[in-house]
């Protein structure tokens, strides 16, 4: 939404205003205004007009224009009814050199979670990428995935979801019996380019199961309306895009605040990685977003790998 329109639709929720008034407060001529108004109506804001002026009567349910409305983050949001895969969509919009952008679909034909695992991404979910380019070396751009984390997992407490972060990336519902720990209800994905000294930009693609029927999810996975009913997926974007703008520059915010929302840390672990198994207590988590594990053999860190949450019974 570029920024006279922005403006427009602010003056019309502060509503009612005059045509005239608008084309003098924004500089513009009244057709503009009327031009303006109109592509607000397309896009599916309610905007009722009487002899006082307009008004904003209703918001979209969902869309790029209603996450921008009233969201405090400095994000510009590009949507779709459906798309692939929002990734493949912001990686494009990276090497065309965006920043700050957000990809949102209403469903994903071909999402994807780590090691290329298929993710169902049916419509009431929320699907988005953002494209960002942190000014870090790469070595710090894991960071970035863990301020996702912590971003979902507040909009989903806010929702009255007893979210918790399962390392790497994670959001999910703690179950004693479950076997990874718990039930899963939204994943982050980063990918990254850059060279040695710095990162050129990050995609980090973040998938919420929200207002989707649990016989839609695979197993183990649960979604918002399973928990704590439905909830306006435009103000969790919102949530969530504004809790991440938060932390993302403050690597130390990222860093406690992930900790205290973490499900893993204090938990005995498996963590499957490509020189095999690390088993043992997971004790914190590194500047980077490796995982200190307490083992037999002494403390190890893990960079990468798929972790289960072993039950007493599961030794090791």
């Amino acid at each position: 939404m570029n920024e006279t329109r922005r403006a427009v639709l602010d003056a019309l929720a502060d509503g009612p205003v005059t045509g005239p008034a608008l084309a003098e407060d924004h500089g513009i001529s009244r057709t503009a205004v009327w031009k303006h108004v109109e592509a607000l109506r397309e896009a599916g804001f309610e905007v009722e007009s009487a002899s006082e002026g307009y008004t904003l009567a209703g918001v979209p349910e969902y869309g790029a224009e209603a996450v921008e409305f009233g969201l405090d983050a400095p994000f510009d949001v590009e949507y779709y009814d459906d798309l692939p895969s929002t990734n493949d969509r912001a990686r494009e919009l990276a090497i065309e050199g965006a920043s700050d952008v957000v990809v949102l679909a209403d469903q994903q034909t071909g999402g994807r979670g780590r090691r290329g695992r298929e993710w169902s991404s049916p419509s009431g979910g929320v699907w988005m990428s953002l494209v960002l380019r942190p000014d870090v070396p790469p070595a710090r751009a894991p960071l970035v995935t863990l301020a996702a984390a912590v971003a979902v997992t507040d909009a989903a407490l806010e929702a009255g979801v007893d979210a918790a972060i399962k390392w790497p990336n994670d959001c999910i519902v703690p179950r004693e019996d479950a076997e990874r720990g718990g039930d899963k209800l939204a994943g982050v994905l980063t990918e990254m380019k850059g060279e040695a000294s710095r990162v050129s930009w990050v995609v980090v693609g973040v998938g919420v199961n929200v207002n989707v029927d649990p016989e839609e999810l695979g197993p183990d996975a649960t979604s918002v309306r399973a928990e704590a009913g439905d909830v306006e997926r435009r103000v969790f974007v919102q949530r969530v895009l504004e809790r991440f703008h938060e932390v993302r520059d403050d690597p130390d915010a990222v860093l406690d605040a992930w900790r205290d929302r973490a499900a893993t840390l204090g938990q005995r672990v498996r963590v499957e990685t490509a020189n095999g198994d690390v088993v043992g207590d997971a004790v914190d988590v590194t500047e980077h977003g490796a995982l200190v594990v307490e083992t037999a053999d002494g403390r190890k860190v893990v960079h990468a790998g798929d972790c289960q949450h072993l039950r007493p019974a599961d030794g090791g």
